[in-house]
Order: C-alpha cells, then sequence, then structure tokens
C-alpha cells in the first residue's frame, strides 16, 4: 500500500517518513516522528481490565486510553488523563480498524469535521486504530460534552431508542447555534447512511462545549461501514420512520422537519454525490482487504445514486 496510513493520500508526492507523510505524523503526534509502540494485542486485553471502571468508554470495540511519554518518543497505556483512544483488531469483525480509519477519512472529504486519526503497528505487528481526542485538552483534562443519550435524559442501554428526528430536537433545543449545528447534523446523518453505517446510535452523536463556552456539535467519531461485516444492517436510528431503502426525497423531507431550507439540503446532497470519484480513489487505497474495497465501492456507488435521482 503506497498511501500514507493517517492522510491516505499518496506517499510520493510530500515528504515523508515510513509509510507516514511529515505534516500527518505532526498533526496526530505533534512531531515528524513516529513514537514507539510497546503494545501487543494479546496484552490489551489485560490493560482494557486494568482501566475497568477508571474511564467511562462505551462500545463492543476494545478500547484502550494510550498517551505521549514525557519526551514525546512512546506511546503507552496509561490510567489517568490521556490524549488517545487506540482499537485494535477484533476477533469478530475482521478489518475494524482499517475500517474505521478509512470511513473517518471519508467523513472529513464529504466536509465532516474528524479529528486527527490514522492507522499504526502494535508491537506484534498488528494494525490498531488511533485518534486524538477531542474531549480532552492538551493536559488531558476532560471537557465537557454530553452526547444525545444523556441530552434525551436516556440510559446507555436505551441508546438505540431514537430517530434521526429526535436528534434535530435536541440540537434545536440545547446548541448554542441550532440554525448552524442541525445543518452540521443532517450532513452527518445523510454521510452514515451513505457509507452504510448501522451503528450511529443516541451515544455517537454529541454537543461538546468549545473554550468560548458555546455548544456545539461534538467532531464526528466511531464512523464504521457496518454493512461490510454485517450486511443489510439498518440505520440504528430510522429517518421518517425508515431504517433502510431511502430515498432522495426521504433526505429532503428530514431537512423540512430540520428547519433546513430547500436549497441548503440540496447543496449537501449534491456535495456527496460530487465527492465519489475521490470516494471510490480513498478506498482504493485504504488498508481493507480488496473483497472489502470492492463491497465498499459498490456500497457508495448504488448510494449515489440514489441521492442523485
Amino acid at each position: 500500500m503506497n498511501a500514507c496510513l493517517v492522510c491516505l493520500g499518496e506517499l510520493h508526492r510530500r515528504p515523508t517518513v515510513g509509510s507516514y507523510h511529515r505534516r500527518c505524523l505532526h498533526e496526530l503526534f505533534g512531531a515528524s516522528r513516529i513514537p514507539e509502540v510497546d503494545l501487543e494485542l494479546a496484552k490489551l486485553h489485560t490493560a482494557g481490565l486494568a482501566m475497568a471502571g477508571r474511564i467511562s468508554i462505551s462500545g463492543v470495540q476494545r478500547k484502550i486510553a494510550l498517551g505521549l511519554s514525557a519526551d514525546g518518543r512512546r506511546l503507552q497505556v496509561v490510567l489517568g488523563p490521556n490524549r488517545y483512544l487506540c482499537k485494535p483488531q477484533n476477533e469478530a469483525y475482521p478489518s475494524l480498524p482499517e475500517n474505521e480509519h478509512v470511513t473517518m477519512k471519508l467523513a472529513a472529504l464529504a466536509g465532516i469535521e474528524v479529528p486527527p486519526c490514522g492507522l499504526f503497528a502494535l508491537k506484534d505487528g498488528s494494525t490498531g486504530y488511533l485518534v486524538l481526542r477531542f474531549d480532552r485538552s492538551p493536559t488531558g483534562r476532560k471537557l465537557r460534552q454530553e452526547d444525545f443519550c444523556q441530552l434525551a435524559g436516556k440510559s446507555p442501554k436505551e441508546k438505540y431508542d431514537g430517530s434521526a428526528e429526535l436528534c434535530a430536537r435536541l440540537v434545536r433545543r440545547y446548541a448554542s447555534e441550532p440554525g448552524v449545528e442541525v445543518w452540521k447534523l443532517y450532513r452527518l446523518l445523510v454521510f452514515n447512511w451513505w457509507v452504510g453505517n448501522g451503528d450511529a446510535h443516541l451515544k455517537n452523536f454529541a454537543l461538546l462545549a468549545g473554550p468560548d463556552g458555546l455548544h456545539r456539535l461534538s467532531p464526528a467519531y466511531d464512523l464504521i461501514a457496518t454493512r461490510l461485516v454485517i450486511p443489510e444492517d439498518p440505520l440504528a436510528l430510522p429517518v421518517g420512520g425508515k431504517r433502510d431503502r431511502l430515498t432522495r426525497e426521504d433526505w429532503l423531507g428530514l431537512a423540512d422537519y430540520c428547519a433546513i431550507p430547500p436549497r441548503a439540503a440540496e447543496r449537501v446532497l449534491n456535495d456527496v454525490v460530487r465527492a465519489f470519484q475521490q470516494a471510490v480513489g480513498m478506498i482504493d487505497r485504504a488498508a481493507l482487504p480488496k473483497s472489502m474495497k470492492a463491497d465498499y465501492r459498490a456500497l457508495v456507488r448504488s448510494r449515489t445514486e440514489i441521492l442523485r435521482n
């Protein structure tokens, strides 16, 4: 694979360090070098148990909190303030780190804000996904963030008990600039459907308090094309009562519900359509198995055609 493991751009076009562009390493680690990783897949379960009760990270995937050593040369497991999350390979579903990485990059391509993220090799040679936490300050202090489960007054067990319309109402009620933020939410909802992310539940959307005290939609996180590993996986949150077989008219109907002007909604849908060719190139450069790349290309092609009609 001749692509940067952070941006998925071609490597020969910019100064590189191993399988990374220098500027991408700096974006992710604050330095133009690859930190040492003394971490093995077999030991991550033990690391996760050590953190039990100390961090509130939910989800099916194993997620390990990491931090850079004081000299910035090593990535290591930390139990206190941390800046990174590591997601290793999953025994039940193949290539989830690679899946999440390319899906996050596709989101950025579609105009969605995402945190710096990339792939890296664990000590045993397996591939892990690493993301810089946007809900932490540079010192690792936790920033104020509330996911949509919390905003809706639901328990984590009720994270699938919602809808796209509920998400819009929550943004309208709690965001500091609701007109701007509901438009961003709409783009993210369309994107999740476009890439076949059937696990975008209420806990995977959040409002984050910025340094200016304003509450805005957080950068996107936990984006995975679940249809690559669970065929026909429907949407977690229905749109107009539908979890599958959505049409362009359904998305325009949701925009109307969100009080998004028709021309602005059309712009969002057309932006996704225009991103198709670049998306195919990015999927081709991803670290996914060939069969998954083919499935991903077919998925976004079919849904791009739906948005065109």
